[in-house]
């Protein structure tokens, strides 16, 4: 199988299987992914997903330029128009917090993945590049608008002009990685935090999820105003013996993490 979905309770690993090609984005690997995703979003058992890719040399090199170069259509895959085909699309319609496991080189489609993930842990191993300029294909999954207001407008533009790589503690410095890793211990420490999202109430984390990745796509007046429209009718219907519990169980977690 070209993409691997374990279930650890409430928590989903799914695991880029091509590594003997770097993990590169075939056509069929695209196809898989997008299904495991939208049947992962359809279960309510599953709570985060940790996405990854199998070895510790590559997340994912990104598109197949093998496929592209025996004729496979570079339209119908770096401008792809449904979620079954884009898989940065199949992520963000994806309802459950993804953590992004990067463990290897995450190369321009790659790199597009890793920004299509709600968190960025990496490993020592992982690199970042956007070689689009080197390659002669602009990018149609968002990475030359999600990279400069991630990392800011100067950075983003050295990265994709020069197609240099980016090494994963300078990518942390940056603020496009939240932590850094020994390979080994990249994934349990994503799992982790997959488990401790999943024991959170599933409604509220997928509609914060929702508000933050709505408010981010706006200017900031205007994501003032929809966090306000989007909280009072749901404030409105909490009740005070709810946050009286969930005040006791917060301050019994918070002694738990001292």
């Amino acid at each position: 199988m070209l993409v691997l979905v374990e279930r650890r309770g409430a928590v989903a690993i799914v695991t880029l299987n091509r590594p003997e090609a770097m993990n590169a984005l075939s056509a069929a690997l695209r196809i898989e992914l997008a299904n495991a995703f939208m049947e992962l979003n359809g279960d309510d058992n599953v709570r985060a997903i940790v996405l990854t890719g199998a070895g510790h040399k590559a997340f994912t090199a990104g598109l197949d330029l093998k496929e592209l170069g025996a004729g496979a259509s570079i339209v119908a895959s770096a401008n792809p128009t449904s979620a079954e085909k884009d898989p940065v699309q199949a992520l963000a319609r994806c309802r459950k917090p993804i953590i992004g496991a990067i463990n290897g080189v995450a190369i321009t489609g790659g790199f597009e993945m890793a920004l299509g993930c709600d968190v960025i842990y990496a490993s020592t191993n992982a690199r970042f590049a956007d070689t689009h300029t080197r390659i002669g294909i602009m990018p149609g999954w968002g990475l030359s608008q999600k990279l400069s207001r991630v990392i800011g407008i100067f950075r983003a533009k050295e990265l994709s002009l020069s197609g240099n790589f980016l090494d994963a503690e300078t990518a942390c410095a940056w603020g496009l990685v939240n932590r850094v890793f020994a390979p080994d211990e990249l994934l349990p420490a994503a799992i982790k935090l997959a488990e401790d999202i999943a024991s959170a109430p599933p409604h509220m984390v997928q509609a914060y999820k929702r508000l933050i990745d709505e408010g981010f796509a706006m200017n900031f007046g205007d994501g003032l105003k929809h966090e306000t429209a989007t909280s009072t009718p749901l404030n409105a219907a909490v009740s005070s013996s709810a946050v009286e519990q969930a005040r006791a169980s917060v301050m019994a977690r918070g002694r738990d993490q001292q």
